[in-house]
């Protein structure tokens, strides 16, 4: 017999299952695909916690798994830390509330001290508590940008950062070493509420995080120096997200006063019934959004995602029509408005740093130098950005000042340690208006800042492979690439090739970082493709990054690299 079979059989037969979960299992039996597509292997625990649909299994999102975790996060906190004090929040999803709860249970019988948010709150609001309040830990129930079927457990250690790979791992034994149903610690919520061990954040967790945002703006752009005469008309949507809680608030403390909301997306729901897609890199979900933008002629149209860590924004460029700014192009817009900025009022530190993923946009190179700020690279994630950030500040005493990832997530300042799309969301709104004060649209600038460092366009290919033959496929091609590296992409030469795992280039030198799974291609042309399997979804991400003299040159070299990355999953 299989072994998915063997635990599926085991579930089925456990004594801990209610009715409703057993019945739930009863419905697939004879179903082989999809008892081994929830049975297959576990659930991994990583840096990034967990995250996949729910359904009940091994392998899905359900209270067993949650509980299973947390029990595993307790052990680990608990050889840590004496009395220890964890945060928990949860976001919008479908039972994200109840798997918050469930958690707080858990790690009260595990002897844990518990603040938990009241209501759903933003992550980075999660991040700034947890340093603010100084817990030992910090537990997120959220997917963030998946789709409604999809929730996640992201866990962070006392520095406000996602987990290093050494307590991940942790975490990921001590899972391993507890039993699903009998190794569980539980208390019930009354008893945990009535003992004093779990206790609710309210507002004035938010008045604290809200006064730091306006606090790190006010190092930017005053908020006496706005001039409500430019006028900047702004439409807003949090895509049915925990954005609507405190984002606002924000908005309306700059006294611009043109803000219109979308009063439909405004209301938190799980289920996201009027966006096609919540991820708001995508100008699938920006329906509703763009007709009220067409309403009342907005100028720049800002969306969260439903955990309020990342920001998109589109910007008019004529009569009903709007444009997206990819997470580069805003990246990039961010640092120069932020460096000159501070630079012209005498808040950019002395040394300052930015820091963006190595997948990110090479145009933050030039524009960090033209400010004497030092430009970092680490592997995505902001796990990474924040761990080099603090290594900076504690080594060499240097202050990141802006940092961010081409899947569109930013941070500014030292606040807090992750991607902020409530500081931010703000900071675009500020940046917009700053130049249209001065007749420019936020392409205009971006335009000008092309003439000044030449063209760059990126584009991220994703080759999804699903289930357990597309986890095989992925390592097949990694391997491929690793073992027999092409000497051309599109008949144009590879001048170095850089292996991030073994943490060595092809010319046998020692790269800055390593340990991660990511293959980087520099051509003579100066583009550069980098290939990396997905840390969270299955899937293999092509990155391609050109540099080119002019747009018509940059575009068609970008034309030809993705059908390279198309071909690679036709080819696997």
């Amino acid at each position: 017999m299989e072994a998915y079979m063997e635990k599926y059989l085991e579930w089925l037969s456990s004594p801990y299952l209610t009715s409703a979960e057993r019945e739930e299992l009863e419905e697939i039996k004879g179903n082989e695909k999809e008892i081994e597509s929830r049975f297959y292997s576990p659930l991994k625990f990583g840096t990034a916690g967990l995250r996949g649909v729910m359904t009940l299994g091994l392998a899905r999102m359900n209270v067993r798994v949650v509980r299973h975790a947390t029990q595993g996060f307790a052990n680990v906190i608990n050889k840590h830390a004496e009395n220890p004090l964890v945060i928990v929040n949860y976001d919008c999803r479908i039972n994200s509330k109840s798997f918050a709860m469930e958690t707080a249970r858990v790690l009260v019988a595990n002897g844990c001290r518990v603040y938990m948010f009241a209501d759903m709150r933003p992550t980075p609001e999660l991040s700034f508590a947890i340093r603010y309040l100084k817990a030992d830990a910090g537990i997120n129930i959220t997917a963030s940008h998946n789709p409604k079927e999809y929730n996640g457990y992201k866990a962070y250690w006392n520095d406000g950062v996602q987990l290093s790979d050494e307590i991940a791992d942790a975490v990921a034994q001590e899972m391993e070493n507890t039993d699903i149903f009998e190794g569980i610690k539980i208390v019930d919520e009354e008893y945990a509420i009535a003992s004093g061990m779990l206790q609710y954040l309210g507002e004035e967790m938010d008045n604290a995080f809200l006064g730091r945002v306006k606090e790190e703006l006010q190092k930017t752009y005053p908020k006496e120096n706005i001039d409500n005469n430019g006028r900047l008309k702004v439409v807003y949507t949090p895509f049915h997200g925990v954005g609507a809680t405190v984002v606002p608030q924000v908005l309306e403390w700059l006294n611009i006063s043109d803000i219109v909301y979308v009063k439909e997306q405004m209301v938190t729901d799980g289920n996201f019934p009027t966006v096609k897609n919540p991820n708001p890199e995508f100008e699938a979900g920006f329906e509703y959004a763009l007709k009220y933008s067409k309403e009342c002629d907005a100028d720049i149209l800002i969306a969260s995602d439903p955990d309020a860590d990342r920001v998109a924004a589109m910007v008019r460029v004529g009569d009903d029509k709007y444009r997206m700014l990819t997470g580069n192009q805003m990246g990039v817009l961010l640092m120069d408005f932020i460096f000159a900025r501070r630079k012209e009022m005498g808040t950019l530190p002395q040394r300052a740093a930015a820091i963006s993923s190595l997948v990110s946009t090479d145009m933050s190179i030039p524009v960090a130098n033209e400010y004497g700020v030092e430009m970092h690279h680490t592997f995505t994630g902001f796990r990474f950005i924040c761990e080099r950030q603090e290594e900076l500040l504690e080594k060499q005493g240097i202050e990141t000042v802006f940092a961010f990832e081409e899947s569109i997530g930013y941070m500014c300042g030292d606040f807090l340690r992750d991607k902020d799309a409530v500081t931010m969301s703000a900071m675009i709104v500020l940046m917009a208006l700053y130049y249209k004060m001065q007749g420019k649209t936020l392409i205009d600038v971006l335009n000008d800042l092309y003439r000044k460092h030449g063209f760059y366009i990126e584009k991220t290919v994703n080759l999804v492979m699903p289930g357990v033959d597309g986890i095989e496929k992925m390592k097949r091609l990694m391997s491929d690439l690793r073992n027999t590296p092409p000497r051309t992409i599109c008949d144009v030469n590879v001048s170095c090739v850089s292996d991030y795992l073994t943490g060595y280039d092809s010319n046998g030198e020692r790269l800055d970082i390593w340990g991660s799974d990511i293959m980087y291609f520099e051509l003579e042309d100066s583009s550069s493709v980098i290939i990396r399997p997905s840390g969270t979804e299955p899937k293999i991400k092509v990155y391609i990054l050109i540099h080119s003299d002019n747009e018509e040159n940059g575009y068609k070299a970008l034309e030809k690299y993705e059908d390279y990355a198309l071909k690679l999953n036709k080819n696997y």
